[in-house]
């Protein structure tokens, strides 16, 4: 229809025209529109209406008055760099989980905000930057408390004790950083692998003795740095034998006597342990946990020693 010189035209389709004059096909229940009319033609313009705000349900109140210890994330697969000592860094991939506390007032933590405080480090996490990413999280999260544990694959080479042939064995290392207001922790856990051969069956027995292997886990805290391979050593110094990736028969050979001259319980194996860590001056607190995978039994045997700061770590 035309009027005054005007045209009007109502169609299914309407014909909008953004900004810079472009059709766009939009069904009208979608779009409010203003009338604007040119000399010969009547083109409305689409005009968006303005977006509600998000609800967030994190933020609301929570009735029930019951702080949380500990909310995050688990699980989150990254790459990570930590020091070698034989060869400065070495590269793995860690298995991360960020944490902090929730106040009792709040029903929920946002999620998302931890992972873009591991995100905004880059591709690459340096174990040097977890007590700057600890307090990242409490400001972003209005936390007091905040965790960071990572958990990751070491490797160190070793040669065989006659042969020398070299071989990769791997260690389960764990970093457990935690802030407390502006006061940071970290704690080094290691799980080291070993041979143990068993003292009594060596005593009543004319041929042999049952040996297996145990698994003993070391965390400790320090006042300087210990490197992962000087607590892996101390460790295998306190067990029968250490283990190997690769043996040759005079090793094989080697390795089995070297047991049997040096058997150890599980209540010796971490003995020996802590006997070495009080004799180290950066060591404040540790605790030595030695699991045996008896050979004769269907079960293992297990001993733990735990020393506090408060005990003190001088000689003993």
């Amino acid at each position: 229809m035309s009027w005054g010189g005007f045209s009007f035209g109502f169609y299914a389709r309407y014909d909008v025209r953004d900004a810079r004059n472009i059709p766009v096909v939009c069904h009208p229940g979608n779009l409010r529109y203003d009338v604007r009319m040119s000399k010969g033609t009547l083109n409305p313009a689409a005009v968006k209406a303005p977006a509600s705000a998000l609800a967030d349900c994190q933020s609301q109140p929570d009735s029930r008055q019951l702080r949380i210890d500990k909310v995050g994330v688990k699980g989150l697969l990254h790459p990570i760099e930590v020091r070698d000592k034989a060869h400065e860094i070495q590269d793995t991939v860690a298995r991360i989980s960020l944490l902090v506390d929730l106040p009792k007032d709040f029903k929920g933590t946002h999620m998302s905000r931890f992972v873009e405080v591991l995100n905004a480090h880059g591709r690459l996490i340096h174990v040097e930057n977890l007590p700057t990413m600890l307090h990242e999280l409490q400001k972003k999260l209005n936390a007091q408390i905040a965790h960071i544990e990572v958990e990751f694959p070491y490797f160190v080479e070793k040669e065989a004790p006659v042969t020398k042939a070299k071989g990769l064995v791997d260690y389960q290392v764990k970093f457990d950083a935690a802030a407390h207001g502006k006061d940071v922790t970290f704690t080094v856990t290691v799980t080291i692998p070993v041979t143990t051969l068993c003292p009594c069956s060596k005593a009543i027995s004319a041929r042999g003795a049952h040996n297996q292997r145990g698994y003993v886990t070391l965390a400790l805290r320090s006042v300087k740095a210990i490197w992962i391979e000087d607590m892996i050593a101390l460790v295998e110094e306190s067990a029968s034998s250490e283990i190997y990736s690769l043996l040759k028969r005079p090793d094989e050979k080697f390795v089995t006597e070297k047991a049997y001259d040096n058997p150890v319980f599980v209540e010796d194996l971490v003995r020996n342990v802590a006997q070495r860590c009080n004799r180290h001056p950066d060591i404040t607190w540790y605790k030595v946990e030695a699991e045996n995978m008896e050979s004769i039994h269907n079960h293992s045997a297990y001993a733990c020693i735990e020393k506090s700061p408060a005990d003190g770590c001088s000689p003993k």
